[in-house]
């Protein structure tokens, strides 16, 4: 009897000590995540899941970082899971669209940010990266309309503000463009992308010194700008202000 005694109490004893262990392990995971050790996570978020394979959160999380670190069909793979586990959670349907996108599977991509907005109308996040979706299959009037949506969703989004304007430009309604662009610059000074693409709309409308000047300024807070496969494909502008903004540089250059 004494012995049955013990054995319980030792049981009681190792429960709580694992799980405060599996909890450790957890946020360690996250903590990780979170300040972009992505290598060091994916073993962590491994470890974790060995143990508890159906924890939602976990295989989300585990999901994201496999996207930063590129493996794009096993974050699909684990957003999937997470899905599946917890069906009317909102983030891993929104990771997944994300990872689809990286795979340029714009009908997938879609198909989960709809899904969130019938949810949710408001939901800034899906809002604008429909947007991104629907700029990539060349519906940049679409495009324009959800960027708008996003930023009223979401006051001080200055991303979709600035993403509204280009889509504006691209559209041919320059003058509202540059008014945006200009608003946004008065707001954030400091904002790289709204200095970027104003100094493209000045150059095309024949203001090159004031395109000069606001291209100095967005080139010290950011040299991604004078990529055009990175403005069109991981920024995500329209091709016709990526144009002018390349043919600006390129004049400046010679």
């Amino acid at each position: 009897m004494n012995r049955l005694l013990v054995l319980l109490l030792s049981l009681l004893m190792v429960l709580p000590a694992h799980a405060l262990e599996l909890q450790g392990l957890y946020e360690q995971a996250l903590m990780a995540s979170r300040e972009g050790n992505f290598v060091e996570a994916l073993p962590l978020w491994d470890r974790f899941l060995e143990q508890v394979p159906k924890d939602a959160a976990a295989l989300s999380n585990r999901g994201n970082v496999r996207l930063a670190l590129g493996d794009l069909p096993g974050a699909i793979k684990d957003q999937s899971a997470s899905i599946a586990l917890a069906p009317e959670e909102i983030d891993p349907h929104l990771n997944r669209g994300t990872a689809e996108e990286a795979l340029q599977d714009w009908s997938a991509a879609a198909d989960d940010y709809i899904w969130i907005l019938e949810r949710d109308p408001q939901d800034a996040s899906a809002l604008y990266n429909l947007a991104n979706v629907r700029g990539s299959q060349g519906d940049w009037p679409e495009a324009r309309v959800l960027y708008g949506q996003a930023a009223l969703a979401r006051p001080g989004f200055a991303m979709a503000r600035s993403s509204e304007a280009l889509a504006a430009w691209q559209a041919g309604d320059l003058d509202w463009a540059e008014a945006e662009l200009r608003k946004l610059i008065r707001r954030y000074p400091l904002f790289a992308d709204a200095r970027a693409a104003l100094s493209g709309l000045l150059w095309r409308s024949g203001s090159r010194g004031e395109a000069e000047s606001h291209w100095a300024a967005a080139a010290g807070l950011d040299q991604r700008y004078r990529q055009a496969d990175w403005l069109q494909q991981v920024r995500r502008w329209p091709p016709q202000p990526t144009a002018d903004l390349m043919t600006f540089l390129a004049l400046e250059a010679s």
